[in-house]
């Protein structure tokens, strides 16, 4: 059974960063897409990050500049980077794993190549 643990998250003043890390348990990580979903209060959840088996990033194009995502298939993990936070940034930050499928489509949580989520970690960043 695939656990997905995630950590990083706080309380923080806009403009500051804070790197939030997703570790996959489970063989063959490098098999494995990673995405990132954020649920801010009273929003749906939607994909903002997402990083495929290759190694290629992909960043929702509100948050280019700001966000970057990377993974380090030794430690079987997945980072979001945040930067310049801004007080609309507050949400609920999800991440998910699929061991099939890219990141083509990816902000749908709905679509069932999601298969393993880990908690959300609370982001909430003060003006």
């Amino acid at each position: 059974q695939v656990q997905v643990a995630v950590s990083g998250g706080g309380l923080v003043q806009a403009g500051e960063s804070l790197r939030l890390s997703c570790t996959v348990s489970v063989w063959h990580f490098d098999k494995y897409v990673v995405a990132w979903f954020r649920q801010g209060p009273a929003k749906e959840r939607l994909g903002i990050l997402c990083v495929d088996v290759t190694g290629t990033t992909y960043v929702s194009s509100s948050l280019e500049g700001r966000f970057a995502i990377s993974r380090d298939n030794a430690e079987n993990t997945v980072y979001a980077q945040m930067n310049n936070l801004k007080p609309e940034d507050t949400a609920l930050y999800f991440c998910a794993a699929s061991s099939r499928g890219l990141c083509t489509g990816y902000h749908n949580p709905n679509d069932p190549r999601w298969e393993s989520w880990g908690q959300g970690t609370q982001v909430t960043v003060s003006s």
